[in-house]
């Protein structure tokens, strides 16, 4: 019930925030989920015995965010977390602290960079991104829980199952289609679809890798600001993936 709780008082949110909300307060809101993830992305690095990235990461992921030519960043990003690890007592651990530095900042800011761009093409397309999952998971749950019967990834996710995991999928096709039919008419039907498609898989993906990563950890969710759902990471997870599917696929067809 917590969780519902929590979802329905998430989404009209969101939806706000995405279709009517001003610019600045938009990227507000991408900035302080962002910095919420990357805080709990660094305490899971850290319970790697990872060096933190702390303070630095996250004003190079607020210059990703905001940067208007995101290639000099990203290197600027990589130069500056090998130059950081240079601090690690072990330098057999530079080379893990550089990678997680530069990881967890592309992944989280440089994932809502793509969702600011998608939101400039149309804020439709940005919220159809983030519905896919959400329905997907839906269905997952319908679906998987009484029929799951061939485990997708047992190590990272055990609950998860193959048709648990192709229910996705048909919920994700099904909300988005009805999303684009209505509230983004210019696009054909087919192209909704096959967006839909790759864009839930997309965050299926997103969603195992951030398992994936707590489960190397020993931790069970990536933090507890979202009573039901766990952290930040673990409610966006998807969407980190699924974003950018979408925006790639849209710029690129």
């Amino acid at each position: 019930m917590t969780r519902i709780i929590t979802a329905l008082l998430l989404i009209p949110f969101i939806a706000w925030v995405t279709l009517a909300s001003p610019h600045w307060v938009f990227m507000a809101v991408l900035a302080i989920t962002g910095l919420l993830a990357y805080s709990e992305f660094d305490h899971i690095a850290a319970a790697q015995g990872i060096a933190r990235a702390g303070i630095p990461g996250m004003a190079a992921g607020l210059a990703l965010l905001f940067a208007p030519n995101t290639a000099v960043v990203v290197v600027l990003i990589a130069m500056l977390g090998m130059t950081l690890a240079l601090r690690v007592n072990d330098l057999a651990a530079a080379m893990p602290a550089a990678g997680a530095f530069t990881l967890g900042i592309i992944y989280i800011f440089g994932a809502w960079h793509c969702a600011a761009d998608l939101r400039a093409i149309n804020p439709h397309w940005l919220l159809f991104a983030m519905l896919l999952s959400w329905g997907g998971d839906i269905a997952a749950l319908y679906i998987g829980r009484p029929f799951g019967k061939h485990k997708m990834a047992p190590r990272v996710s055990p609950a998860k199952s193959w048709e648990g995991a192709a229910g996705s999928v048909a919920g994700g096709m099904l909300v988005g289609g009805i999303y684009a039919h209505y509230l983004i008419p210019q696009a054909p039907l087919v192209q909704a679809l096959a967006l839909a498609a790759a864009g839930n898989i997309a965050g299926q993906l997103g969603d195992l890798c951030e398992s994936a990563l707590k489960r190397g950890a020993g931790v069970k969710d990536s933090g507890t600001l979202l009573p039901g759902h766990g952290g930040w990471l673990d409610r966006i997870d998807s969407s980190l993936f699924s974003v950018p599917a979408v925006y790639a696929l849209l710029k690129l067809f």
